[in-house]
């Protein structure tokens, strides 16, 4: 088994070798981007799911999708910290001089330009030097206002209205969605309703975790009506062995079954895993075909890895209490959990939990799939608190 050979390649948002199980939320895409290319119109999408479940790749193919029908596109990953006018800014310069070296009449592209020159002018006031180099004069009371809630609508009109006199389409892809502040999601939100309004080239695709639909709508009312939720999650098993099954099949090797559905028992399916436990396997075989004894051994090694990495990075960012709070959620097993039995776990009154559960979901830990209750946002993650705590309590 030739190392350099092994099609698996687990890792932040890498492609996978075969793309399983999500030809339904791809068509979604394709949809929307040919309807709003023929000024039709059409929800944007949000894509939401857990850790691992290939969010990003699927943003990746969206954004290939898009340029591939003629779209200008823009892919941008929120993150604490980074305000979204700031993210935003750089790229929309970039987008707007692109479409500045397409031929046609009209001054709405120059008109853009400004516009932005005025936005950046207004993010100064607040977060400090910031210059992205435009040499154009600001079109003062365009955008300027300091609110983000009034300057993001008008900016994207002006972008929408530079493309369509351009004869393009645009495309804002954005990872992680769920760090943006509530008006910060507003501002979007309110951006993207103009652009259905007025039927402009410009689409939305962004993913985040499963709180995603519930801050949208808490946000703006309308966002049920202005968006899709696709749910992306856990591959089925068929899916899941055609991810794997396939990709060896085209480098000339091969599973047994049993080996197969020992990998889909392990990771439940989520395609993070199932890289990593493929890939291992791969590397630990001495020949073909990658036998269930393989897979067995070779998930001592996974187990390591995905603690000393996957898991470890989101662990680290724990305060003590909140490891605590993580391991009485594990204690009561799969999930999900009511905060009334996560505080019988504790020992502590339910009214003392509240801000420590909101911290947790800012941090993206944990999320709320129904009224009181709670689920860990990263699957397993409650196997890796039970081997995880002992050590740390005997630290």
């Amino acid at each position: 088994m030739d190392k350099i050979k092994n099609p698996f390649s687990p890792g932040a948002g890498s492609p996978p070798p075969e793309l399983a199980g999500r030809d339904g939320v791809l068509e979604q895409a394709r949809v929307l981007l040919g309807r709003v290319r023929a000024k039709r119109p059409e929800k944007s999408l949000l894509l939401t799911g857990l850790r691992g479940v290939g969010k990003t790749v699927l943003l990746n193919e969206m954004e290939r999708m898009a340029q591939d029908t003629g779209y200008r596109s823009m892919l941008v990953e929120a993150h604490e910290g980074k305000l979204l006018a700031v993210l935003l800014a750089p790229h929309l310069r970039r987008l707007l001089f692109d479409l500045h070296r397409i031929a046609g009449v009209g001054d709405k592209v120059r008109r853009s330009l400004a516009v932005l020159k005025s936005f950046v002018g207004a993010i100064k006031i607040t977060v400090g030097e910031f210059d992205i180099g435009l040499d154009i004069e600001p079109e003062s009371g365009a955008a300027d206002s300091g609110d983000l809630e009034v300057d993001l609508p008008s900016l994207f009109m002006a972008v929408g209205e530079a493309a369509q006199e351009r004869g393009a389409a645009v495309a804002l892809l954005i990872d992680e969605i769920q760090y943006f502040s509530s008006s910060e999601l507003s501002a979007l939100i309110m951006a993207m309703h103009k652009m259905q309004q007025r039927q402009l080239p410009v689409v939305l695709i962004g993913a985040g975790l499963p709180i995603l639909p519930g801050l949208a709508g808490e946000s703006k009312s309308y966002a049920e009506r202005l968006f899709s939720f696709p749910e992306v999650g856990p591959l089925t098993e068929p899916d899941a062995i055609k991810a794997l099954q396939d990709p060896v099949k085209l480098a000339g090797e091969a599973f047994e079954q049993a080996a197969l559905h020992e990998i889909f028992r392990l990771t439940r399916g989520y395609p993070y895993f199932l890289q990593e436990w493929g890939y291992q396997a791969w590397n630990h075989a001495s020949v073909s075909p990658i036998t269930l004894q393989v897979v067995q051994e070779a998930s001592k090694l996974v187990a390591r890895r995905l603690d000393e990495n996957f898991f470890r990075v989101r662990f680290d960012r724990l305060t003590p209490r909140e490891k605590k709070f993580l391991r009485a959620m594990a204690e009561l097993g799969a999930g999900p959990y009511r905060t009334g039995d996560i505080a019988d776990k504790l020992q502590v009154k339910i009214s003392t939990l509240g801000p420590l559960r909101a911290g947790l979901i800012k941090k993206g830990m944990v999320y709320s799939p129904s009224y009181g209750d709670l689920a860990f946002t990263v699957p397993l993650f409650d196997e890796f608190m039970r081997r995880a705590m002992p050590r740390l309590e005997t630290c």
